[in-house]
């Protein structure tokens, strides 16, 4: 089935003083929807389990990440998660502390509406 990019949302989040990864991703992917809404749904009439939803996070160590908890929190949609190397940590060499960047794309994909809508 053809699908089009209905949108596409970047976010950052971080943890300062705990080095969680996990929680600068979720951070991040909290950022990029956090202002977007999808009034197409209720526009036309479609159910948003049509919509898939596909994250991209990025840290410096992807290994550290659970792409499947990270799926919670997406209100809508059937998800995909993936995490690449990317985000940036930032040392502070006089407490040891690093604080850790994420960053994160969220792009939303309906089924082809091509044919469907007429302009009035």
């Amino acid at each position: 089935m053809m699908e089009q990019r209905i949108i596409i949302e970047m976010g950052m989040g971080n943890d300062l003083h705990g080095m969680d990864y996990q929680k600068a991703a979720a951070r991040a992917i909290e950022d990029a929807i956090r202002h977007s809404t999808l009034p197409i749904f209720q526009s036309i009439d479609m159910d948003h389990s049509e919509m898939r939803v596909q994250v991209t996070v990025g840290v410096q160590e992807p290994d550290k990440i659970d792409p499947e908890a990270l799926k919670s929190g997406l209100p809508r949609g059937r998800a995909e998660v993936s995490v690449v190397a990317g985000g940036l940590n930032i040392p502070n060499p006089e407490t040891g502390d690093t604080a850790v960047v994420a960053t994160a794309s969220v792009e939303a994909f309906l089924p082809s509406q091509t044919g469907k809508w007429v302009q009035s």
